[in-house]
């Protein structure tokens, strides 16, 4: 996250104006305009998190809980190992696997061994656990059309999910950062 306080901040770029437009050394991209693009995406996001948690759809369970149940009802078998479900999600793997406890607990949920694999295990949807998925899911979809639709035209509606799973799957295939250029790592491992 950048600080924005300042809406005239530069976020990093040498100056403002044209010479203040620095292209990356990975595509010519405008840092700014990336920066900007961003924490607009950022602060999108974090202020329609808080209406959807403080949204009354959830029936007991936490906006974390039907994440997990949503994930697994749109996998294969509905059923993912908790890795894959780690991948999916905001939460560490010690939190997941805590979550997961509760969820199975609950009957939402249950572990079971990989088929070929003997120290794997997946974690299976069970029935009850997708019933309690599209009972949320139908009252937290129509808060996201409220939310979401409601400040969107189609055609918005569906630039956004366009570019969204752009960005999203242009990641994979993206150097990291973090290991500059004398220990660039293939995006794939």
């Amino acid at each position: 996250m950048v600080d924005d306080a300042d809406p005239s901040r530069d976020h990093g770029a040498a100056d403002h104006g044209a010479a203040g437009r620095l292209a990356s050394a990975a595509g010519g991209s405008d840092v700014r305009a990336s920066v900007d693009a961003w924490e607009a995406l950022f602060r999108a996001q974090v202020t329609l998190m808080r209406r959807f948690a403080r949204d009354d759809v959830w029936g007991g369970s936490s906006i974390h809980e039907y994440d997990v149940l949503y994930t697994l009802s749109r996998a294969p078998q509905r059923a993912l190992r908790l890795r894959e479900l780690a991948e999916s999600s905001l939460l560490t793997q010690p939190s997941l696997s805590r979550l997961v406890d509760r969820l199975e607990a609950d009957g939402l949920v249950r572990r079971a061994p990989v088929e070929g694999d003997r120290r794997g295990k997946a974690v299976h949807l069970t029935d009850a656990g997708a019933l309690r998925q599209r009972e949320i899911g139908r009252r937290h979809a129509r808060s996201i059309d409220a939310l979401v639709g409601g400040a969107l035209s189609p055609d918005e509606l569906t630039t956004l999910e366009r570019l969204c799973t752009r960005l999203r799957l242009a990641q994979r295939d993206l150097p990291d950062p973090a290991a500059g250029p004398d220990r660039q790592v293939s995006p794939g491992g």
